[in-house]
């Protein structure tokens, strides 16, 4: 994932801002990490260079 791409993602559960915090990086590119909603308290997973911005419920499905 790029790091300007954090300007085009919100919370897909509340449509807040998320906050990036990187893990992993190489090239410019994040490779892990996590995007963070102060709104709503989730946190979703950056892996392999992936945000999964899917529900906490089906991310382990």
């Amino acid at each position: 994932m790029r790091p300007d791409l954090i300007e085009l993602l919100a919370c897909p559960l509340c449509k807040a801002e998320l906050t990036l915090t990187v893990v992993d990086e190489e090239g410019g590119e994040i490779l892990s990490g996590t995007l963070d909603c102060a709104a709503c308290g989730e946190t979703f997973p950056i892996e392999a260079g992936i945000p999964n911005l899917l529900p906490p419920e089906l991310r382990e499905a």
